[in-house]
């Protein structure tokens, strides 16, 4: 599978969403496009998310690599999770890390897909 996501900042402290993949055995480019907004002002790791309005979700980043190269964003309820990465390719060592503290915070990673990046060049999306 490929997929990509991008943010974009919008109006004022809003960001654009623009989640993309591949589907099918014709590989038809999918995409949705999104808002999310800062719900937690003094972390700024929790956010809304809503990709057909009035109806949003929970987006809570719960881990993040020190220079941002990556993201590991869930959901309260640990019935959603995505590690997200900056280069197409994770480290093993890293990717093995977050899994393991993923574990630990009692969420089920055997559900996780590891997914190729739509851009296999890009170096920050």
């Amino acid at each position: 599978m490929e997929s990509s996501a991008i943010y974009t900042p919008i109006e004022g402290e809003k960001i654009g969403v623009l989640n993309q993949c591949f589907k099918g055995p014709d590989r038809k480019l999918s995409s949705v496009k999104g808002k999310a907004w800062v719900i937690d002002k003094e972390t700024n790791a929790k956010l809304k998310v809503s990709f057909f309005w009035p109806f949003s979700g929970d987006y809570w980043i719960i881990d993040l690599g020190e220079n941002y190269e990556y993201a590991v964003v869930g959901h309260p309820s640990r019935k959603y999770l995505w590690i997200l990465s900056r280069t197409p390719q994770m480290d093993e060592v890293l990717y093995q890390r977050i899994l393991e503290n993923l574990r630990k915070q009692s969420y089920d990673v055997s559900k996780l897909i590891r997914a190729a990046s739509i851009y296999p060049s890009a170096s920050s999306q």
